[in-house]
């Protein structure tokens, strides 16, 4: 890299730090972002200097937002009763996408892992049982990821909560529509027959 100018190789090394983006592509964004009209290259810094200083977690479900209390939890049309419990922003952003869902989220910011040494006190946890304790919920959804780590923090949760009397119900999961039996995983293989349904 020793060809291009000192500003052009450090800005090649932080965009190579981004997931998804290797080398190749961080030279090309860096060299496009040179060649674009000024503007352009001022407003694209000027949008990632406003997403630090104004983006932040929902106080009450830890989903990003810009305010005290994201969009989802100030909805009056949202029902407070049902949590859907997800692992990460993107997750919930998922659902909401499918428009299958009108409760509210709890978002963990990961699953637990002890190999890794992600433990209960390492995600959110403790504020989903604290947020059990104050309000008046009659179901949780468990949207977990259906891995080890998510199942193992889906039962947890479970346990944790087994001696309230809130509907605990966990998200279905198996063969996408259109997916062929040969390409599936096991574990989703497994799931796939142990929550099948009559026709």
């Amino acid at each position: 890299m020793n060809h291009y100018p000192e500003a052009i190789v450090r800005l090649i090394h932080s965009l190579s730090t981004l997931p998804g983006i290797g080398k190749k592509t961080a030279e090309r964004l860096a060299l496009h972002i040179l060649h674009a009209p000024e503007h352009e290259a001022a407003a694209l810094a000027a949008d990632i200097t406003e997403l630090k200083k104004s983006v932040r977690l929902c106080a009450s479900c830890f989903a990003l937002t810009d305010r005290e209390t994201c969009q989802i939890c100030s909805d009056p049309g949202r029902d407070n009763g049902v949590i859907c419990v997800v692992e990460n922003p993107t997750d919930m952003a998922a659902i909401e996408k499918s428009g299958a869902f009108s409760g509210v989220y709890h978002i963990l910011g990961g699953a637990l892992s002890p190999i890794d040494g992600i433990g209960p006190g390492d995600i959110r946890l403790a504020e989903l049982f604290k947020r059990v304790r104050r309000s008046q919920i009659r179901e949780i959804i468990l949207a977990t990821r259906t891995n080890v780590e998510g199942e193992a923090t889906a039962a947890y949760i479970r346990s944790k909560l087994a001696a309230t009397n809130i509907k605990m119900t966990r998200i279905a999961s198996g063969i996408p529509m259109g997916g062929e039996l040969q390409y599936v995983d096991p574990l989703t293989m497994q799931k796939a027959m142990e929550k099948r349904y009559g026709i």
